[in-house]
């Protein structure tokens, strides 16, 4: 904002203030609706007051909808609330737009404080409800139950806020007619015509009974917020007592007959609940602040002209304008949620400024008369108007219900109001929030971490001194230091193309972490061979690429490139066997110096809506290089969904950086997937073909028993790249039941399922070849409690090659093989999922219910089962170098294992949450180790205002890293402690933010332990070793402190 704007605003901030406090009453003012000859008027305390309003919320960038301020501290809440209503009193705001989520003393506080009245708005079930403890995201108007859970929650609302000073008057739903006809809660194109009639008969009569139900309680008028005038003559048969007609109305610079209308069939005020223009102009693909401002100055001339008195329809009262400030998670709400998008979702030819027919116009992210500016660790943000602002700032000053007010004397007033002035006082708070970023290269985050390691134990094999180059890790007990700096730069040519790059700059890298891969130790000192012999390198890989992104994103597809930076599936887009991978791998792909993923995905828009394209020489982690197309119609009431993958070449297997990332031989599929709703039923149906290098390769396979066996050789014909599979699902109430089958050739293979069924199941489709299976379970919800049981059986069609069977047998494995017995092995699985969410609408089992999950206690119990008839094949491992891959000559034999889990989500006072995860139950390895694991363990996380403690125990478990699992070496007991104090209110994710903190680690060793070395014994070449099976000796053990600074930005 420029420095004369920046005072002025402050200025009457501070002159306004004292209003608020004036404006404040012990009394509840009384607020009714009073009609005449002269029209109708809204009257507190007997006085007229014209509703100048706005829609506010709350939201800032990089949050979305799952954000609320209402759960931050109050000191945050009140900071927010000043300045932002303190701007809205300078515009001449008098009233805001709030759903019901908002506090009542809240309510008091902006009114009192601000002297702003607040419409409190409850939904009536337009974004779904929870019935009898499952979230039911349409709602079902013709139900009983829900009507009545509706109205008790509307009814306790009003019992709430019925003694809070500063509610001006109630309103119900928000476009539920609109729901009736939409699939989600994203705006789309508005319906035409009347088509759900009877639909809206129900949902009309709900409206109807709640607002008798509010007038039993209270006094205060009662509003809707109907879709523009659809159904108006329903609404004046079912909605008998409304005070105030309500509409959120898109009809651009004029409401044309809206007045009339109302005033002929239902006779009561009209208030505007939503309206406004957005301020990006998609034809031009520019900021239109402009038009923004014509538009919503030529809606509120428009709605001044048919106040009462005034000689046309008598009957506005006023509005509220859409929006206070700009949303910018509304376009994918669940993603982008820190790019303020351009792409505009649904059309509108009343806004011809920027419509082109066959084109969408209207940008649900950029309608705020105010722009929104970076948050900061508190979540505030400052905001800067646009030339509406200063447009509606001069509006308001004038009075309708003045005395000798006419439409004259308003015409007059708003004439007066010159639109290209208001553009120019508004440039200079464009150059206040850094211009159009357009075209520039900007520093977009720095990070620095800087750390101290003191190590130490006894009993192991790490030495106490280090020399000047290790060939193993922890290289010595003691002290060591490390620093990691990040850097990340953005550039964006165009408005639809953005690219980021990060790169990592090294310091010391420290020798003696306990845990010993990690993403910097790529930077150790190295001896390499050169003409002149060995020299000792300690610059090796100083600087390197972090993460790269770009997002080209145009009206016809939108690009998105990825370099370390993570996509995801496209299980829930037709994918049904799981082909293209997601790749958000977090710090497990720094812990590995993956590369993965690299390529683009390419996704259309328009008419090449319903295609996609994933290119890339490693599009997830051991992925070969290949290219994916999906493309998908909806043929009637059927969606089909076509997909081809072609490997383009194979990776190298001894190019792996981790067992569980091993890249399979060149592969071609064809996937085919089909998706209706048949009578209730969700039925889905899938077929495969997967070729490629595999067709014609020999492979063996053993038939007899143990010493009698018979070793045949086979090869791959055509039938074996063949598969099926099939889905049905039901949904009813509180019961919800799925069944699943498939048959998978030989080399048939998919990928594993990414779609969540219902719950949070354990036992899935493994979506690998050589196997059928067949599963089912239900769902079962009374209340809070949720009883989900699972049951899984699946066959290799051709079986694994046992352990004892004579050469030339032997084992498969998935680099030599065309196909190999692993995850597919016959088994016979159960579970039972047990789950306490008195909130589902954020789901417990949802990504990141860390951060979602709103109840004050919610918690989950599953115990799982799996039986085992059969040994396996042989898993790949990494040999000690972290370069040489090798089959293992064995494989685990036929065993039961079974596990049980808990989780708890709870929040111990408004600034503490806590959760904890355990676990207990048996494991064995990947190997061909054949000890089964007994393992229990738990981990907590808590966060009190700025404090975090991250803690963990394990026992008899696997350690960290893939090669503990791949070689059964585990440690009697793991402890670790992680304490933090951070700038803001710490995140649930390991993510970087501004902290520093201390770690504490402690591990007890055993035989089984890797560096266990109770003492030295000679080899056959007479040098001492350590002997971890000496017997006689203690646990050994080993321990780390790690202190941190982080700071991030």
């Amino acid at each position: 904002m420029g420095s004369v704007a920046r005072a002025a605003l402050l200025a009457l901030v501070v002159t306004v203030a004292p209003l608020g406090d004036a404006l404040a009453q012990t009394a509840l003012p009384a607020v009714r609706v009073v009609g005449d000859s002269s029209g109708h008027r809204l009257l507190v305390d007997g006085r007229p007051v014209f509703v100048k309003g706005v829609n506010w919320d709350y939201f800032p960038v990089g949050t979305n909808y799952a954000f609320s301020l209402w759960s931050q501290p109050d000191d945050i809440v009140q900071e927010a609330l000043d300045r932002e209503m303190g701007l809205l009193r300078v515009m001449g705001v008098n009233a805001i737009r709030v759903y019901n989520g908002i506090p009542a003393r809240w309510v008091r506080y902006i009114y009192e404080k601000h002297g702003i009245w607040t419409v409190l708005n409850h939904p009536l079930g337009r974004y779904g409800l929870t019935v009898d403890g499952t979230w039911m995201p349409l709602t079902d108007y013709s139900s009983p139950r829900v009507r009545q859970l509706i109205l008790d929650e509307v009814a306790a609302t009003v019992a709430e806020f019925r003694d809070t000073p500063g509610v001006l008057f109630w309103l119900l739903g928000n476009e539920n007619n609109y729901g009736l006809e939409w699939k989600s809660a994203a705006t789309e194109n508005l319906p035409v015509g009347e088509r759900q009639a009877a639909k809206a008969r129900y949902l009309y009569s709900l409206f109807g009974e709640a607002v008798q139900r509010i007038k039993s309680i209270d006094a205060r008028p009662v509003a809707m917020a109907n879709g523009d005038l659809q159904y108006l003559d329903i609404i004046a048969d079912e909605v008998k007592g409304l005070d105030i007609f309500g509409s959120n109305v898109y009809r651009g610079a004029s409401f044309r007959d809206l007045f009339t209308r109302v005033r002929e069939t239902l006779n009561v005020p009209v208030v505007f609940t939503e309206f406004g223009a957005d301020a990006y102009n998609a034809k031009d693909e520019r900021e239109d602040q402009r038009t923004q401002a014509t538009i919503v100055l030529q809606q509120w001339e428009e709605i001044y002209a048919n106040a009462a008195g005034k000689g046309l329809a008598d009957n506005a009262i006023g509005g509220l304008t859409f929006q206070w400030s700009d949303g910018w998670w509304k376009y994918g709400q669940e993603s982008g949620l820190d790019v303020h998008d351009v792409n505009a979702s649904w059309a509108n030819d009343a806004y011809p400024a920027d419509f082109v027919r066959g084109q969408n116009n209207m940008n649900e992210e950029w309608w705020g008369i105010m722009a929104k500016g970076p948050a900061n660790s508190r979540y505030q943000f400052d905001l800067f108007p646009r030339a509406v602002f200063y447009g509606l700032q001069q509006a308001y000053q004038l009075d309708p219900y003045e005395a000798g007010v006419d439409r004259t004397i308003i015409a007059r007033h708003f004439a007066r109001i010159n639109i290209a002035e208001l553009v120019l006082r508004a440039r200079a708070d464009k150059a206040a929030m850094g211009g159009s970023e357009v075209g520039k290269v900007s520093v977009r985050g720095l990070r620095m971490e800087l750390s101290t390691y003191q190590t130490g134990g006894s009993r192991v094999s790490t030495p106490r001194d280090g020399g000047a180059v290790s060939s193993s890790y922890p290289a010595f007990r003691g002290f060591d230091r490390m620093e990691s700096f990040f850097t990340e730069f953005e550039a964006r040519p165009t408005e639809r193309l953005r690219a980021r790059v990060a790169f990592n700059v090294l310091g010391s890298v420290a020798e003696n972490p306990i845990d010993e891969i990690f993403y910097e130790n790529r930077g150790r000192a190295r001896l390499v061979n050169t003409t002149t012999g060995a020299q000792l390198q300690n610059d090796i890989e100083r600087l390197r690429v972090y993460q790269a992104s770009v997002t080209w994103d145009t009206p016809e597809f939108r690009l998105d490139g990825f370099h370390r930076s993570g996509h995801y599936h496209w299980g829930y887009e037709g994918d049904f066997f799981g082909i293209y991978r997601e790749a958000n791998y977090g710090r497990n792909i720094d812990i590995y110096n993956g590369e993965a993923p690299i390529g683009f995905e390419l996704t259309g828009k328009r008419s090449f809506d319903g295609l996609k394209l994933a290119v890339g020489p490693e599009l997830w982690w051991g992925a070969n290089p290949a290219a994916l197309l999906k493309v998908g119609r909806q043929v009637r009431n059927v969606r089909l969904t076509g997909l081809f993958q072609e490997d383009i070449a194979r990776n190298n297997p001894a190019a792996a950086q981790s067992s569980f990332a091993i890249p399979i031989p060149q592969a071609r599929r064809a996937t085919l997937h089909a998706s209706t709703e048949i009578r209730g039923f969700g039925v889905e149906l899938g077929g495969i073909w997967a070729g490629g290098s595999r067709m014609g390769q020999s492979f063996q396979l053993v038939e007899g028993g143990p010493g009698n066996y018979t070793v045949l050789e086979d090869e791959i014909n055509g039938t074996d790249a063949l598969g099926a599979k099939a889905k049905v699902t039901y949904s009813k109430g509180r019961v919800n039941w799925y069944a699943q089958a498939a048959q998978m050739g030989l080399i048939a293979d998919g990928g594993p399922t990414s779609v969540q069924t219902f719950t949070g199941w354990s036992l899935t489709d493994t979506g690998l070849s050589n196997q059928w299976n067949i599963m089912s379970g239900f769902t079962f919800t009374q209340g809070s409690l949720q009883i989900a049981p699972n049951v899984l059986y699946q066959q290799p069609i051709v079986g694994p090659i046992p352990n004892d069977a004579p050469a030339p047998a032997r084992k498969r494995n998935v680099i030599d093989d065309p196909f190999a017995v692993r995850g597919n092995r016959e088994m016979l699985g159960a579970e039972l999922l047990l789950t306490w969410d008195p909130t589902p609408a954020t789901w417990m089992y949802q990504w990141d219910s860390d951060m979602r999950e709103d109840a004050n206690f919610a918690a989950s119990l599953g115990y799982v089962h799996r039986s085992f008839a059969t040994t396996q094949d042989a898993a790949i491992g990494i040999l000690g170098d972290g370069r040489t891959t090798f089959a293992f000559p064995g494989a685990t034999p036929a065993r039961d294992l079974w596990e049980a889990r808990a989780r708890v989500i709870t929040r111990l006072g408004d600034r503490t949450r806590m959760i904890v995860n355990a676990y207990r139950g048996t494991a064995e390895p990947n190997g061909d180790n054949q000890r089964v694991v007994d393992r229990a363990g738990a981990d907590l996380r808590l966060v009190h205002r700025q404090v975090k403690a991250v803690g963990m125990v394990k026992l008899n478990d696997f350690g960290p890293f893939d090669y503990h699992r791949d070689f059964n070496l585990t440690f009697p007991t793991q402890y670790s402690l992680d304490l933090s104090y951070a700038l803001a209110r710490p995140q649930w994710w390991d993510v970087p933010e501004t902290k520093f903190g201390v770690r504490g680690t402690l591990r007890s060793l055993d035989r089984y332990s890797p560096r266990y070395c109770p003492t030295q014994t000679p080899d056959a070449l007479g040098n001492a070793v350590c002997d971890p099976l000496a017997p006689g000796f203690a646990a050994g053990r080993e321990w780390e402190i790690r202190s941190y600074l982080i700071v991030a930005w």
